[in-house]
């Protein structure tokens, strides 16, 4: 079994290219949307139609690039690494001109800017997404299947750093008493610090990951032990996935789109939703939000030993009904409130645990159900799912705000993610309990 012993400090280098593109995303979730309400003067429904720009593009671009990588001739680099370095670099160059464009129209307003802006947005949004699959596929690449939960909880801790390194550079920056009253708030130095993160994380990986040698170790592994793999022989020499795998996949993508729906909604709106019905700035949800990062931080390695002994399913099931609940107790702890509370915090920090759960399974279990070459297709039929939910969410969450109440999100939330628990009551495969049977033959039966 000492094949079968994740390799930590591999897994936490691995998880530098995660930490990059999280860091980024989060300032992108906080920051987007206040600019093109406060600088931009746009409404909530045009903001949500912006917002939802990204993952259109994801829709095409991360399916595309995943399956891209997969058929990438092995360079001397491997075949993600190239696209992680090429989309950082262009990212890195074409965020920072976001701020300036910003800062320019406040000061003085022009069509071409906020064109200009549009335009920049756009083709930065592209260079995140040549990359975001082949980033994420790298982990299955040279991680065994079994290990892939443990591993994914590393990956997503590594994530969840980017967030909480984001997030508080924001609270020292720009605390409540500093912004609050201000006409214009310049972003320019949190852009910077970010795209420096971004830089250093990348520049790390590449330095201490050899891809082409690792991948070809996980290969060989995988080729000795054939019962990892669910899909079958059609006759012809190739694999297909039988039906009920196939079913299972699809319930699977179901789950992952709603979970997505409830949760996005929250995280695309909840600074101007505090903005609006609390009165915070944006260091008081920055500080919010850490608190929920935080809580994922610390369960991120727990979530990946409590799946290894009861499963993947039933910890994100566990998960789920968890995040439907603490959404539903944030309707209830923001009515009337004009502070964030104790109470709040703590809820928010079960918000944290409960989207760990989630996080670190779903994902080796879309990728359990395919064969060690098509890893980076199945990576962007999860983000596909995800992506597919996020086009939808801000536009529909802020058109019920506007249309409703601002009140209208917690419950909107709690509503989606608790219809993923049905969804995900009949996903019977990609499950793998490594350590509740005795050695290999544990991975010979993967339906629940």
């Amino acid at each position: 079994m000492n094949e079968m012993k994740l390799n930590n400090k591999r897994t936490i280098l691995v998880g530098l290219a995660f930490l990059s593109i999280c860091s980024f995303w989060q300032m992108y979730d906080n920051l987007v949307p206040l600019i093109l309400r406060e600088t931009f003067h746009m409404d909530e429904s045009l903001t949500g139609v912006i917002m939802a720009a990204d993952n259109i593009l994801a829709l095409f671009l991360l399916p595309l690039f995943g399956g891209l990588s997969d058929k990438c001739r092995e360079t001397r680099l491997g075949r993600r690494t190239p696209f992680i370095l090429g989309g950082t670099a262009a990212a890195v160059v074409l965020m920072n001109l976001l701020p300036a464009l910003d800062n320019s129209y406040a000061a003085q307003a022009a069509p071409f800017k906020l064109v200009s802006f549009i335009i920049v947005l756009g083709l930065l949004l592209i260079a995140m997404g040549t990359y975001r699959s082949p980033a994420v596929a790298l982990m299955p690449d040279v991680t065994p299947k079994p290990l892939r939960s443990k591993a994914n909880a590393i990956i997503n801790l590594m994530g969840a750093v980017g967030g909480v390194l984001y997030l508080g550079v924001t609270a020292v920056l720009y605390p409540s008493a500093k912004t609050k009253g201000l006409d214009h708030v310049n972003y320019q130095p949190l852009f910077i610090v970010v795209s420096l993160i971004m830089v250093a994380a990348v520049a790390v990986l590449l330095l201490t990951i050899r891809e082409p040698k690792l991948a070809a170790e996980n290969r060989a592994l995988e080729k000795k032990h054939p019962e990892w793999n669910l899909a079958e022989d059609d006759g012809r020499g190739n694999e297909k996935l039988p039906l009920p795998v196939k079913r299972s996949l699809g319930f699977l993508l179901a789950s992952i789109a709603l979970w997505f729906v409830g949760y996005n909604g929250v995280t695309t709106w909840f600074s101007t939703y505090v903005s609006q019905v609390m009165g915070e700035g944006v260091g008081g949800t920055a500080t919010c939000l850490m608190v929920a990062t935080v809580g994922a931080i610390v369960s991120y390695i727990p979530i990946g030993v409590v799946a290894s002994k009861v499963g993947r399913r039933r910890t994100i099931l566990w998960g789920v009904a968890l995040l439907a609940a603490c959404f539903l107790a944030g309707f209830f702890l923001t009515r009337g409130a004009r502070t964030i509370t104790p109470v709040m915090y703590a809820a928010f920090a079960l918000v944290g645990l409960a989207w760990a759960a989630i996080n670190v399974n779903s994902l080796p279990m879309v990728v359990e159900m395919c064969k060690g070459s098509d890893v980076g297709k199945f990576t962007g039929y999860y983000y596909t799912a995800s992506m597919a939910a996020q086009v939808i969410t801000p536009v529909l969450a802020g058109t019920l705000m506007k249309h409703i109440s601002y009140q209208v999100l917690f419950p909107y939330a709690a509503f989606f993610v608790a219809m993923s628990f049905v969804t995900m009551l009949f996903v019977r495969h990609g499950d793998s309990k490594a350590e509740a049977k005795k050695g290999l033959s544990a991975f010979e039966d993967m339906d629940d």
